[in-house]
């Protein structure tokens, strides 16, 4: 590669223009990157949601649910199938390995469910999960003066909205339904022989509009159409009804027997701060750019300032641009201390600037890459170049001491040959050695899951920012060089750290058993720590917005949980810690997409310096107190709200299985109450449903063949009485309108349902003559996994000692005294954890090796790579001690980390042992001369690549702001490891040196004191 640094000092202004040509081009690519949050990663999971109105659990579990579980567990590469089956909807999630083709599976499934004998009244949908996936806004919307709000926002708001080109849906909760009720004198109706559906029937068949073929003419082809038009309310209100069941009955109008009226329903309730809101939930398409969609929204809402007012309750947008913010900042002033460590060392202004250019030429090269392959602006790439900062100057900084070093020596001064000599002296070292770091970062591919996804962003940046770092020191900075140190001071004589350096080598070359002995000390006592650092998948993170949830029996009305949640909402109006709360009442279940009428949801955002922990506890009992006056059976859970990151994996999870749902539902709660009691432990949830009341029509089949009556027309009857039944969008007075009949009078007890009259051939029979109506306890769903009935129980871990407390609650529960026929399967976060430490640890051997294998190429000696690995040894002394300074647990960051220093640690070693080479084979030293004098030489540019590297870092690893935990952890790592390991290497790599090549040292030894 020494032919680049010749064409460039021959070329220097075709250099800076290319230079300048890269600038412009990595400054527009980095305004161009994506904005988000985390990397844009799509889950290889698919949900599958079958609606089948009016079924129970059971039924949708029989018909439905099983049915597509039997037909996709047969899927190649399906890794588990989850389902539950609530009342009208089931939900089975099909989860893969994250190589699988997604597009290829949903073909399949789609596939195979057409060839399922489903109910023709089912319907099934086929969804994608994806950190995009999850609403970017929560917005709470107000009308303005008398502006009718939902008809701004379907008419205008929501049609420009839809057209912003990131815009994935936008759901409105809240809103209100106009409907025409047709509320039906029953007594009237009885009279007459008709029943809702019936008439439903011949409303309908008064507004038909259907084709009636051609009028074939001469020289035209006229279309016939056949139309009955019910064009207004009084013209419904005429429309003739006769029974189909009882012929001697007389017609009547609808308007005889029924009150036909316009009113408003509303599904659900939402608020903010106790207020009356519509709250409008938007999700951005999967690769679209978060702050762009964020910012073009609010663009449009704010043309809508006088009709409406608006309150953000969730806004991931703003979260995202604090945590790109910390990390620029961070970067800054990693970039900052760098320079100034560099400045320390150099003591030449003019040195250390021509040190540092490699700083933004690398990160706007490296931008240009990234936005080539589509990868975002997230915390991972930020916090890659954040991290890369100290590591891009290093190359620079060893060719511009060597330069600068030369030049001083030299009596002729600066001259092209010297630069390009000064440059080529050391390309071998700096080139193995970036190579070295980048080789480090190709087993990450290799780690596989949501790990290697995550973090492969961070390691593309890295590996683009320390490649450009070296095209920057073999070009750029040689051509610096030579205009900036046209006139040095001459080099100054030997510095006492030089001389001691040179006292401790030779001291430590006459002792090297007392000075391996004492570093293997060190090393082991470090690992006696481990213990005490805890062991989890990425630290936890405190949020500022909490999820809190109120579920009441399953029986419950929406205006009985409405009651109940504006009592709990005047609670959280007192609290100080609260800044504000949103409310959803009886709406759509995220996970779901199921209406629970019996539950209701709240954001609450507590205000900065809030202990969250201690809050969380104190406002759950205040609302469990609030809930057992009005419902004792009532739960309650509050918990920070998830950011739709990695998983944390910081949870245990108990999972119960049994054919026996009764026995089940007992063990479920016998292991909640256990994890309740676990003071290490917080957010216990137990997803196994309560019971609600349910009455069954058990049809007598002799007693209904007797009188001529099928299940299907007892069926029809029951319901006809129990609920509305609607008729469709009639357009009545230009106004199209939901239309919907249902009875005055309410069915209330058991007896009616069996005093109920069945039209038959024979006359009217009752239903208690022909069924068995009875009242059971049934439960309210049904969940499976991979087939099997169960119940889990689930709880995240307060410390970050994963591993342990989850073996300790484990242990507990199977020592429960559970029902017999109850199986469980303990487990959770840690099991997962486990796999990605060892498939990490996997990674670094194999980084090991490629490093070695590098080592190899460059220097052709079996030997020499041993001895430069030899410094990766005592890597874990600095890492683990910083660690427990910083009270820093053991995560997947930190073995990124220890990833990352087999990199930077071989750098040092190598730009030492390429020096102790030259001087052997170029300059005829024996191996203890070559030693002594490689490390006078070499022992600056050591030095300050490394404290450049720990200075740029100090920033991160002291950083307290959220979206840099991931960094943090690495960056703690790294600067321990990178101080103990270039300490012990400028002793350790001279020791071992003689240890490999003794026989040697001892024939040069013999022959000095022969010529003695």
């Amino acid at each position: 590669m020494n032919f680049l640094t010749r064409f460039s000092l021959k070329n220097a202004v075709a250099v800076f223009i290319v230079s300048f040509l890269l600038i412009l081009a990595g400054l527009y690519s980095f305004s161009k990157l994506k904005i988000d949050l985390l990397p844009n990663i799509e889950f290889p999971q698919l949900s599958i949601e079958a609606t089948y109105p009016g079924a129970s659990p059971d039924d949708v579990n029989e018909s439905v649910t099983s049915k597509i579980e039997d037909q996709v567990k047969g899927i190649e590469g399906v890794k588990s199938v989850q389902s539950v089956s609530y009342e009208n909807v089931g939900i089975i999630n099909l989860e893969f390995p994250f190589n699988t083709d997604l597009d290829k599976v949903e073909q399949q499934i789609n596939s195979s469910i057409k060839e399922l004998d489903l109910p023709e009244s089912s319907n099934v949908d086929v969804n994608r999960f994806s950190f995009g996936s999850f609403p970017i806004f929560n917005i709470s919307l107000f009308a303005k003066d008398d502006a009718n709000l939902e008809k701004v926002l379907n008419d205008e708001v929501i049609p420009e909205l839809n057209k912003i080109q990131g815009i994935n849906s936008v759901s409105v909760g809240g809103v209100k339904e106009d409907l025409l009720q047709i509320t039906v004198d029953k007594e009237k109706a009885a009279q007459a022989g008709l029943t809702l559906d019936g008439m439903k029937e011949q409303i309908n068949q008064k507004a038909v509009s259907f084709p009636a073929g051609t009028l074939n003419g001469k020289e035209l082809q006229i279309p016939v159409r056949v139309e009955e038009k019910v064009a207004t309310i009084g013209a419904l209100k005429k429309i003739q009804l006769k029974s189909t069941t009882n012929p001697e009955a007389k017609p009547v109008k609808l308007g005889d027997i029924a009150k036909v009226e316009a009113v408003t329903e509303q599904g659900e309730y939402t608020r903010y701060d106790g207020k009356d809101a519509l709250s409008m939930a938007i999700t951005k398409k999967q690769d679209a750019n978060t702050v762009e969609v964020a910012s073009e929204t609010m663009k449009i809402l704010k043309k809508y300032d006088d009709q409406l007012d608006y309150a953000i309750g969730f806004d991931s947008a703003d979260g995202i641009e604090k945590s790109v913010e910390t990390l620029v900042r961070e970067g800054l002033l990693g970039a900052l201390f760098a320079s100034l460590a560099v400045l320390i060392f150099l003591r030449n202004f003019r040195a250390t600037i021509i040190a540092i250019i490699s700083i933004p030429l690398s990160l706007l090269v490296s931008a240009i890459f990234l936005n080539q392959l589509d990868i975002s602006l997230n915390i991972m790439t930020l916090g890659g170049m954040a991290v890369a900062v100290g590591r891009v100057v290093d190359d620079s900084i060893v060719v511009i001491e060597n330069i600068f070093r030369r030049v001083r020596r030299s009596e002729e001064g600066m001259s092209n040959e010297l630069v390009e000599s000064s440059t080529k002296e050391i390309l071998k070292a700096i080139t193995s050695s970036t190579i070295t770091t980048v080789v480090v970062f190709l087993p990450i591919g290799f780690v596989g899951g949501i790990t290697g996804e995550f973090f492969l962003p961070f390691a593309l940046t890295v590996v683009f920012s320390l490649l450009a770092s070296l095209l920057v020191a073999i070009t750029i900075v040689p051509i610096l060089a030579k205009f900036a140190f046209k006139k040095v001071p001459p080099e100054e004589k030997e510095g006492k750290l030089q001389r001691g350096y040179a006292k401790a080598i030779a001291w430590s070359l006459n002792h090297k058993i007392k000075i391996l002995i004492l570093s293997f000390i060190l090393l082991f006592s470090s690992f006696a720590l481990v213990p005490s650092l805890g062991f989890t998948f990425i630290p936890n993170e405190e949020q500022k917005m909490l999820q809190a949830n109120v579920q009441l029996p399953a029986s419950t009305s929406l205006e009985k949980t409405n009651d109940v949640s504006l009592k709990i909402e005047k609670m959280f109006a007192d609290q100080n810690e609260i800044s504000d709360v949103t409310t959803e009442v009886g709406s759509r279940d995220f996970s779901t997409g199921v209406k629970r009428p019996n539950q209701v949801g709240y954001f609450l955002n507590v205000k900065e310096g809030v202990n969250v922990d201690t809050f969380i506890d104190k406002v759950q009992k205040k609302m469990e107190s609030i809930t057992k006056e009005e419902s004792p059976k009532a739960t309650v859970n509050v918990q920070e709200a998830s950011t739709g990151g990695p998983p944390t994996n910081n949870n245990v999870t108990v999972d119960l299985y049994s054919s026996n749902l009764n026995d089940l539902q007992k063990a479920a709660k016998q292991v909640e109450n256990h994890l309740n009691k676990d003071k290490r432990l917080k957010y216990v949830t137990n997803n196994f449903s309560d019971k609600q009341k349910q009455l069954v029509v058990e049809v007598d089949p002799d007693k209904a063949a007797e009188y001529g009556v099928s299940g299907f027309q007892l069926l029809g009857t029951i319901s006809d009485q129990t609920k509305p039944v609607s008729v469709g969008d009639l357009k009545l007075d230009n106004t199209k309108r939901a239309v919907q009949l249902s009875y005055d009078k309410d069915l209330s007890s058991v007896k009616e349902i069996k005093d109920l009259q069945v039209f038959t051939e024979r006359g009217p029979v009752l239903v208690k003559d022909i069924a068995d109506v009875r009242t059971i306890d049934t439960f309210t769903s049904i969940q499976k996994l991979d087939g099997k009935v169960f119940a889990r129980v689930e709880a995240d871990i307060k410390g970050d000692d994963v591993q342990a407390v989850t073996k300790d609650v484990v242990d507990g529960v199977k020592k429960l005294d559970l029902p017999k026929d109850v199986s469980l399967d303990g487990g959770g976060g840690s099991d997962e954890t486990v796999e990605v430490f060892q498939s990490l640890g996997l990674a670094i051997l194999t980084a090991i090796g490629l490093v070695y294998l590098t080592m190899l190429v460059t220097f052709g000696k079996a030997r020499i790579p041993f001895i430069i690995l030899s410094s990766l040894i005592f890597v874990p002394i600095g890492s683990l001690v910083g660690l427990v300074l910083a009270k820093e647990p053991l995560s997947v960051s930190v073995m990124i980390g220890f990833l990352m220093l087999i990199g930077i640690v071989t750098t040092n070693a190598i730009v030492l042992v390429d020096r102790i080479t030259q001087n052997r084979e170029q300059k005829g030293m024996t191996i203890r001369q070559s030693l002594i004098e490689a490390g006078k030489t070499r022992l600056r540019p050591i030095l300050m690549t490394a404290f450049a590297t720990i200075a740029a870092l100090i920033p991160l690893a002291l950083t307290t702001s959220s979206g840099t935990l991931i960094s943090k952890g690495l960056a703690i790592t790294v600067i321990g490891g990178l101080a103990s390991s270039t300490l012990l290497t400028l002793i350790i790599i001279p020791v071992v040196y003689e240890l490999f090549f003794a026989k040697q040292v001892k024939r040069e030894k013999q022959l000095e004191k022969e010529t003695t």
